[in-house]
């Protein structure tokens, strides 16, 4: 392989030739940079290029190892980091223009952990305004596209990770989830992901002014986006090192204990009041074959209490976003952010007073009910969407936009509120009338088993392949 082509590189192979001494971390950086200044101003995925420092550091990286520094798991390995976490010396933007001079003054834990690991970053990636939208846009740096044209969505709120891990730009993409912030743009480009479960990998922003709301902090995650579920495998470990700045971050190994094969898994195709698209079915259809092929029990069963889950989950939410977010919202964000915060307030009526602190104990009730159903189910192979991800802006056009991007989410929002690990992963290219667009499905594991998930997810590559191949072919 042409040094100029080693971002086609997944992050296991990267890691993997810098060790053999194949290549080095400054040539596979070099490539990765070389590809993002090539592609980037088509996406608007990478918003501050970070490739001067990047070279520096990976000639450092290279220096070390050729005095005999133990190489990282992710040494050399390119990668992007989301702007609404901290990354010291850079602005934690979030998106909105009163925040673009929030410079960090030291990094956030999962930055740490990446570095610590030997990854090499080279961008950082766009966010809608206050990383509250399915959509990225903000009046800050503008709208990221998808690789796969623009009659799709990137995805949000980390949907310039999506664009960019999916169009090679770095090997893996930072992103954080509370509501499916990871699970949408892997679900928009095609990529794969696995949205941990609460507490797996330590989290804390230096910059921060005050502690965020309970539920924030219960239903948020950080994690990566890459494009084959191996590389989830490898940079796991290193994601959930512990940190002491995160006192409720979870200190358990990756990989958990053996559970007894063959392993059952629910399946469902149950989208509620939503239409079923026939493309998302097919999807499904493929998954559960190549699991019933890997050796995995697949039986059809709805697990308990979704769409109530779902419901009380996001209301909550709300809740607790019109009590603490609200304000700044008002305050500094866009005529179009307030328009898309009044529908989620109509789609999703806050609960307030003693109704939220009702609410937020029944979460206890829905996750121990869940937890039972794991005992007999360890995954569960879910639709993500109902439907085809939607177009860009979708969100924006009122009651139906946002109905259809988040309010069909059902199976997205509700493991937030669960804490529960999802993986996300495409098993289908589907060939639409507007453009050809990858279909992503769901499989959600048990506690803090999140090696589970990436096992099976693994297990369907295995038999079924990714789309990014299509994706880079199609760019040309």
């Amino acid at each position: 392989m042409a040094a100029s082509d080693l971002w086609r590189l997944s992050a296991t192979d990267t890691a993997r030739q810098i060790r053999n001494g194949d290549i080095t971390a400054e040539d596979a950086v070099a490539a990765s940079i070389g590809r993002m200044r090539a592609v980037n101003p088509g996406l608007n995925a990478v918003v501050e290029d970070l490739g001067a420092e990047a070279l520096e550091r990976a000639r450092a990286l290279d220096h070390a190892r050729s005095n005999g520094a133990e190489p990282g798991p992710l040494h050399g390995v390119p990668v992007t980091i989301k702007i609404n976490v901290d990354q010291e010396g850079h602005a934690t933007s979030n998106g909105v223009p009163a925040l673009k001079d929030l410079v960090a003054p030291a990094n956030a834990p999962v930055v740490d952990n990446l570095l610590k690991a030997g990854a090499v970053v080279i961008g950082r990636t766009n966010t809608p305004e206050f990383s509250f939208r399915a959509d990225t846009d903000n009046p800050l740096f503008g709208r990221t596209n998808n690789p796969w044209g623009d009659h799709v969505s990137p995805g949000g709120s980390s949907g310039g990770a999506g664009s960019a891990v999916m169009a090679g730009i770095g090997a893996l993409a930072h992103g954080n989830d509370i509501g499916g912030s990871l699970r949408f743009p892997a679900a928009a480009n095609g990529a794969v992901t696995v949205k941990p479960g609460l507490g797996r990998v330590p989290a804390w922003n230096p910059s921060q002014k005050a502690e965020r709301g309970i539920l924030a902090q219960a239903m948020s995650v950080q994690g990566v986006i890459a494009r084959t579920s191996a590389d989830l495998a490898l940079s796991m470990p290193a994601l959930i090192a512990p940190d002491p700045r995160d006192p409720f971050h979870v200190p358990l190994p990756y990989p958990g204990p053996a559970l007894d094969v063959p392993m059952k898994v629910a399946f469902t195709r149950n989208t509620y009041e939503f239409d079923l698209h026939p493309e998302v079915s097919a999807a499904l259809d493929l998954a559960a074959h190549a699991l019933d092929d890997a050796g995995y029990i697949v039986e059809e069963v709805d697990p308990p209490l979704v769409r109530e889950t779902a419901e009380t989950g996001y209301r909550a939410l709300m809740g607790e976003v019109a009590a603490l977010m609200k304000p700044d919202i008002e305050a500094t964000g866009s005529d179009t952010i307030k328009a898309i915060f009044d529908e989620y307030f109509v789609q999703f009526p806050p609960y307030e007073g003693t109704r939220l602190l009702q609410k937020m104990a029944e979460r206890s009730h829905y996750a121990r009910e869940w937890s039972l159903f794991l005992e007999e189910y360890p995954l569960v192979l879910t639709p993500f969407l109902p439907q085809p991800f939607f177009r860009p802006d979708r969100d924006a056009e009122g009651a139906a936009g946002v109905r259809e991007a988040l309010g069909s989410a059902i199976w997205s929002y509700s493991m937030n509120f669960l804490g529960l690990p999802a993986g996300n992963l495409p098993t289908r290219l589907a060939k639409l009338p507007q453009g050809p667009q990858p279909i992503n499905v769901q499989i959600i594991g048990r506690r803090w088993r999140e090696d589970l998930i990436v096992r099976a997810m693994r297990s369907i590559e295995t038999r079924i392949g990714g789309v990014y191949e299509a994706l880079w072919d199609r760019m040309g």
